[in-house]
């Protein structure tokens, strides 16, 4: 097993994506609304995938249908851009197939808690060596404004056109619950501390789940725009235990202000190793 270790290249960052050496965008340039938060993680990715000193070729970028799922495109590696919702069972794949690939998960609220909301509870409890990056704007922006399962109450779209009367889904308490070995929380609006956190997510060895909120300024002028956001998000407290199950599930209730960094980190056995377990029991019967 090949343990991720951040090469923390700071000081030498501007020079080298200056030199283009590690330069892990493509030559297709993002195609989403101006001001879109999804450029800065992007961005993130881009930036941290260079600290950490990733090997190209050895990495893939996986994406299911929404206004995330180009994403594959835009970055210099391996893609795969996967059916509506199915993004981390094809990730699960990949990485099975070859565990030595950093393989990268990225994907809208609406793919992974509607359609794809199945999968993610065996991609945490299994502990699948790969990061989920999940954009959420709270609405379903690719397909025009209807609501998404993390649109709030009262919202008003086009599927809702007196307003939302269903409760959001509070992602951060859900992946806890399933058993995800590190969980976070990141916004558009806060680039650096949005890249640390991709880097820690990346670097980190098991199932690690990024939440990020990213408004959707073509379609949500009144709900999660940045100004709104920009009032409420503010840090986690400066005590919090990220080891203290107890402690994240009861900072992850709070949604009415959200709070960004790491809620929850932990290390045990990834599903590599327990394949790994099983084949060398195996091949002793045998």
């Amino acid at each position: 097993m090949n343990v991720r270790e951040p090469l923390y290249l700071e000081d030498k960052l501007e020079e080298i994506e200056r030199s283009g050496k590690l330069s892990y965008r493509s030559q297709k340039l993002p195609t989403w609304c101006p001001g879109c938060g999804y450029f800065s993680i992007e961005e993130g990715v881009s930036k941290a995938m260079t600290r950490l000193a990733l090997d190209q070729t050895n990495t893939v970028c996986v994406s299911g249908i929404g206004c995330a799922s180009r994403f594959p495109f835009f970055m210099n590696t391996y893609g795969f851009h996967s059916l509506h919702g199915r993004a981390l069972p094809v990730a699960t794949g990949i990485k099975v197939a070859n565990d030595d690939l950093t393989v990268i998960v990225v994907g809208g609220d609406g793919d992974a808690f509607a359609i794809g909301g199945a999968h993610i509870p065996h991609a945490a409890r299994r502990n699948v060596d790969i990061t989920y990056i999940l954009f959420d704007n709270g609405i379903y922006g690719l397909t025009k404004g209807q609501t998404s399962p993390t649109s709030i109450v009262g919202f008003k779209t086009t599927t809702t056109p007196y307003c939302n009367i269903d409760q959001p889904l509070n992602p951060l308490m859900m992946l806890l619950s399933y058993g995800a070995s590190w969980v976070a929380q990141a916004y558009a609006g806060e680039p650096h501390h949005l890249t640390r956190m991709i880097e820690a997510a990346i670097a980190h060895r098991g199932f690690s789940y990024l939440h990020v909120l990213s408004p959707c300024v073509t379609f949500d002028k009144t709900s999660n725009t940045y100004q709104n956001l920009n009032m409420k998000v503010r840090p986690l407290p400066d005590d919090h235990d990220a080891s203290d199950f107890s402690a994240a599930m009861t900072e992850a209730q709070n949604n009415a202000r959200p709070q960004i960094g790491v809620y929850f980190t932990s290390q045990r056995p990834t599903l590599g190793d327990g394949l790994n377990d099983v084949a060398k029991r195996a091949a002793t019967i045998a």
